[in-house]
């Protein structure tokens, strides 16, 4: 595993870090989400055996295994938890892959995609809808309606995080600077207008809207599945795209743009592709807090700043924290459901503060 030797007044560049190989890493965390979601899958208020979640997956295709299963087991795999366990590696994926890719856009391990708005602007389209879009969705069809929320929290995120965009850009470039400041301005606003809706929602859409808010993956359906999957695919595949470039970014803007890294264009991709995935993953699952930040920063502590390793294991690595605390959120209080977004940040938090005290020795001498 990672050795990291801290000593006090040495420089932070002097830090005498044994990286782990990234390869092995990469696998070993593949090897571990796979292996949590198989048993995640089975687990739960109806108990479904490896043996028998074999069976009931290869059922479709036409195989028959000797294994004894009844219907209700069928439809809960089939039909709730497969989609759940799904999504929350599609979720953990896009949150912690955007979060690397801002860490390193930015040159700073503390910043979260909630930064540029993201979270905040689809937690406003999702107040928006709950509070005064309730009989404009009552008019609506079935399917359209439910996906009313999940598009309205999608749209309003990249609403806000264009604006953002827009207030960082000057003559024909991003500021970066300007960006974070922005972003902490919009967010503020934003979050003013949140307030305002939750003072005058009635008692059940607050408590609806506050839900959403502590994120959870309860509303998995295939349906969603279909359309949050291709998005925050694309935007993965444009993210992973981004190591090389990230990585000449480390030695900043200039020296990047000597190397010919088209800079403005990489920070409007990187932008632009952050808020797609994290926009499409939170539309469904709610705000998930903890995992954009914590995730790449454990990561770089362990495989170092190196991106081409950096982006695929921060993606694993995120689509296996959501999966766990999923598993936590829905088996710790049951047969109630605690929101995943208060087990992300009970674990969350207390891991980033550790990593805080555990290297602030070094900032004071950098």
């Amino acid at each position: 595993m990672t050795e990291v030797t801290i000593q006090p007044g040495v420089p932070h560049a002097a830090v005498r870090v044994r990286r782990a190989r990234p390869r092995a890493l990469l696998a070993g965390l593949a090897i571990a989400l796979v292996t949590v979601s198989a048993i995640s899958v089975g687990i739960g208020a109806v108990r479904i055996s490896p043996a028998q979640v074999v069976a009931i997956t290869v059922a479709p295709a036409g195989i028959s295994l000797p294994v004894s299963y009844d219907e209700a087991q069928a439809v809960v795999l089939r039909s709730i938890r497969m989609p759940r366990i799904v999504l929350g590696m599609i979720v953990g994926a896009a949150l912690a892959l955007s979060g690397a890719v801002l860490q390193g856009l930015f040159r700073n391990p503390l910043v979260d995609p909630a930064l540029v708005g993201v979270s905040s602007g689809a937690a406003l389209g999702a107040a928006l809808l709950i509070v005064l879009g309730g009989p404009l969705v009552s008019t609506l069809p079935t399917p359209l309606a439910l996906a009313a929320l999940p598009v309205a929290a999608f749209v309003a995120a990249l609403v806000t995080t264009a604006s953002v965009f827009r207030i960082a850009s000057v003559r024909g470039g991003t500021d970066v600077v300007l960006m974070l400041l922005g972003g902490i301005a919009v967010n503020a606003l934003v979050g003013a207008g949140i307030g305002l809706l939750a003072y005058v929602a009635p008692d059940a859409q607050l408590r609806q809207f506050t839900f959403w808010t502590f994120g959870g993956l309860g509303g998995a359906t295939w349906a969603s599945l279909a359309v949050v999957a291709p998005l925050c695919g694309l935007a993965a595949i444009g993210l992973m795209r981004l190591a090389r470039p990230l990585n000449a970014l480390l030695l900043g803007e200039s020296e990047a743009g000597h190397l010919g890294v088209p800079v403005e264009q990489v920070k409007r991709r990187a932008i632009a592709l952050t808020a797609l995935a994290v926009g499409a993953a939170v539309s469904v699952s709610g705000v998930i807090g903890f995992v954009g930040l914590v995730v790449p920063h454990l990561l770089r502590l362990v495989i170092g700043p190196d991106h081409r390793a950096l982006l695929p294991g921060a993606a694993i690595l995120g689509a296996l924290l959501v999966v766990v605390a999923d598993l936590i959120a829905r088996t710790l209080v049951a047969p109630a459901e605690m929101p995943i977004g208060i087990v992300t940040a009970a674990v969350g938090a207390p891991c980033f503060i550790w990593l805080l005290v555990h290297t602030r020795s070094t900032w004071g001498h950098a």
